[in-house]
């Protein structure tokens, strides 16, 4: 008896998996297929193109983890062939989750897993990138190393993931995705996942997807868009009563485990800080999770969040997509949501695999519109009213909190603006009609309104518009009469010559066809003023060959100075320079290096000779004052005067001599005693050295007495001078 297998497997063994994924899954407590992993696995195994599309929760990562593994077990890739998985996801938290999961399911095959987001080490992914054989990151990192990296290559890639796929390929990611696709290869493997797959022909025509590709929607016939086990209701209620609604709903549901999503940043760090003041009447951890937070504490909160069993996580959109928080029963969505498929991920976050869960959504009675689409959409989702005496008021306490932590003013009022700027890009414009911007900023516990720049600036661009539509109507009707005065122009007859006073003020016009496309013509023939751009700029200036911030010094001849630690000094290095050259030239950087290198040596030898001159010079001028002070030292202890100060004082001296009067010519001549004339002359010089000697001693003398007494005053010293000037003539005399 022969038992045939099931043509639609049920568990992971009736699949030809290898026994190493087999064993990996088993551990993981992977047994059965969901049905988006019983029809994508065994196609993607042979080799087709898929786009797959199931509800949250239905288990599509291990739908397409599981087709990589086998594909490199099978090709027997080892750890240093490279790149040959590349997987794609838009959010850092959810491509965190694909490299935990595959790190568990793959933990028995030899294949190097790298994970690549924003916010991790940049040079520790730098070095590590080449050994990766599969690779999990967000667009803007693996663009962000495809252009930084060199040693990352895509060359032998052939898979390609996309998880959420329509997020990956919408307006927001479309630069980088187009970037990253045109630097893999042209032949290759495309898996494309999300719980509301993209449908554009345009948007899979950029993928390049081959001829047998397979287009799995597992629940497009469905009688529901989301799990079966979600139960959906909506409340509407006015801007002022969200935060008191909210905070009545935690206080009665303390023993749950609650995802709060709101639009911007701002709200979810306000809400989270006030909430946590307020604490010990919620018996609640909170947390919170937002883009503005550093990458360390966003995964942390993600890792604390899925470990607790009751927890509220107040949250933005980065939760929203593919993040498997376990047992979470409450989503609760305090605004609206852009469309159908951001309420489809918000409210899968509960209800997952199968299990049970609840979605709340908050509206304000002007977005009632979106139930109409939700509808609609094969969404059941059902009102629920307000009890408003259930309803617990927390404006007062949180005006008291705002009024004793004024620091918390400005997050207050960052919450508010940033809400009324997400309301403007809204599709739904009836949202700013009825919006009570002065009753919520009551309810945030604000005394004063703050300017909200984004609202004015909206209603100054509705002015305008109103206004231009205004002046077209007028346009229209003024263009009309010209038509009519002209027609009136074209059949009018030629005037007399009685009447040429009022021929100088007629327009007489010939017959002239007129073509429609004559605006066109005009438009196409104006010439308008080109917006010089940074980039044209500089284009101009490099035609110019000016060196921009480039400082010239010159010295006092007008030559140029050039500093050889940041120019080129050498012959060959100038040429170099001064030729336009593309790319570098290794032999000739080489020859340039090594002329350079002789330029330097010489240069040090110089500072080397010139440090040595100084030390030297240094070294004599040492000596000279130690012999000089030597020498003083010796002379003053012998009652003598230096030489040098000897010649000196003698030169001086002789100077004052010679500048005294001769004494025969007041005097007159001494008569001769003796009769020879020459004897006498010769006596006459004799005496008048002799009396230059002697008064050369005097003065000496009486310089040593007055170096020796220190403690004379400046009287004495000029009485002093006075004697020896009287002793200096009365010898000259006698």
């Amino acid at each position: 008896m022969t038992i045939k297998k099931s043509t639609s497997p049920a568990l992971f063994s009736d699949l030809q998996l290898s026994e190493r994924t087999l064993k990996g899954l088993n551990e993981c407590n992977y047994w059965d297929l969901t049905e988006i992993q019983r029809r994508t696995i065994d196609p993607a195994l042979q080799g087709h193109d898929i786009v797959a599309a199931a509800k949250t929760g239905s288990g599509k990562t291990l739908a397409f983890l599981v087709p990589i593994i086998e594909h490199l077990h099978n090709e027997k890739w080892e750890k240093d062939h490279g790149l040959r998985a590349l997987i794609i996801a838009p959010v850092r938290e959810l491509a965190q989750q694909i490299y935990d999961v595959i790190g568990r399911v793959a933990k028995y095959h030899d294949v190097s897993i790298g994970l690549i987001i924003g916010g991790k080490d940049l040079r520790k992914e730098k070095k590590n990138i080449d050994r990766c054989n599969i690779l999990i990151g967000t667009p803007g990192r693996i663009l962000q190393h495809m252009d930084e990296t060199f040693i990352f290559k895509c060359d032998n890639t052939k898979y390609l993931v996309l998880d959420e796929a329509d997020r990956c390929l919408d307006m927001g990611f479309k630069q980088q995705m187009d970037s990253i696709i045109e630097n893999l290869p042209s032949e290759r493997q495309t898996l494309l996942f999300s719980a509301t797959q993209t449908k554009s022909v345009q948007d899979l025509a950029r993928l390049s997807l081959k001829k047998n590709a397979k287009y799995i929607y597992v629940h497009e016939h469905a009688t529901n868009a989301t799990p079966d086990g979600l139960q959906q209701l909506y409340m509407i209620c006015n801007l002022d009563d969200k935060l008191s609604l909210l905070w009545s709903f935690l206080r009665t549901h303390q023993k749950h485990k609650i995802v709060v999503f709101f639009t911007t940043c701002h709200q979810v760090k306000f809400v989270h800080e006030a909430f946590r003041q307020m604490k010990p009447r919620l018996n609640l951890s909170l947390l919170a999770l937002h883009g503005k937070f550093h990458q360390t504490k966003r995964l942390k909160t993600y890792a604390e969040f899925g470990r607790k069993q009751h927890a509220v996580m107040f949250a933005t959109d980065i939760a929203a997509r593919g993040l498997d928080f376990s047992n979470v029963t409450w989503t609760v969505q305090m605004d609206c949501p852009e469309d159908v498929r951001a309420y489809i991920h918000r409210a899968g976050r509960s209800a997952r695999m199968n299990k049970g869960g609840e979605s709340l959504l908050v509206l304000l009675p002007s977005e009632i519109k979106i139930i109409e689409k939700l509808q609609s959409s094969n969404i059941p989702i059902k009102q629920s009213k307000v009890n408003h005496k259930e309803l617990q008021p927390i404006q007062k306490q949180l005006e008291a909190w705002i009024g004793k932590y004024p620091s918390h003013k400005e997050s207050a009022q960052r919450a508010l603006q940033t809400y009324v700027k997400s309301a403007i890009k809204q599709k739904d414009k009836n949202i700013l009609k009825n919006l009570d911007t002065d009753s919520f900023a009551r309810s945030l516990g604000l005394s004063e309104t703050p300017r909200i720049r984004a609202l004015k600036r909206k209603e100054k661009e509705e002015a305008k518009i109103e206004k231009s539509k205004n002046e077209d109507v007028e346009s229209s009707d003024e263009d009309v009469k010209k038509i009519d005065i002209n027609h009136k122009n074209k059949i009018s007859t030629f005037h007399d010559d009685d009447d040429d006073s009022d021929d100088c003020l007629t327009i007489k016009r010939k017959n002239v066809q007129i073509d429609d496309n004559e605006d066109l013509q005009l438009e196409n023939t104006s010439v308008f003023r080109k917006v010089v751009t940074k980039a044209a700029a500089a284009k101009k200036t490099l035609r110019k060959n000016i060196i921009p911030n480039k400082k010239i010094n010159f010295d006092e001849e007008g030559q140029e100075i050039i500093d050889p630690a940041k120019s080129k000094v050498s012959n060959l290095g100038k040429e170099y320079e001064n030729e336009e050259t593309f790319g570098i030239n290794i032999k000739v950087a080489r020859e340039i290096l090594k002329e350079e290198d002789k330029v330097d040596k010489l240069r040090y030898q110089q500072k080397i000779r010139e440090k040595h001159r100084e030390e030297k010079m240094k070294r004599k001028a040492l000596k000279k004052g130690q012999k000089d002070e030597e020498d003083k030292d010796n002379d003053h202890a012998d009652g003598s005067y230096d030489s040098g100060e000897e010649s000196s004082e003698s030169e001086s001296l002789n100077q004052l001599i010679h500048d005294l009067p001769d004494p025969d010519k007041i005097y007159g001549k001494k008569e001769n005693t003796s009769d020879d004339e020459s004897d006498d002359d010769d006596e006459d010089v004799i005496h008048s050295s002799k009396r230059k000697l002697i008064i050369l001693d005097e003065i000496k003398n009486k310089r040593r007495k007055k170096d020796s007494s220190d403690d004379e005053d400046n009287n004495e010293v000029q009485h002093s001078l006075k004697t020896d000037e009287e002793l200096a003539w009365q010898l000259m005399r006698g």
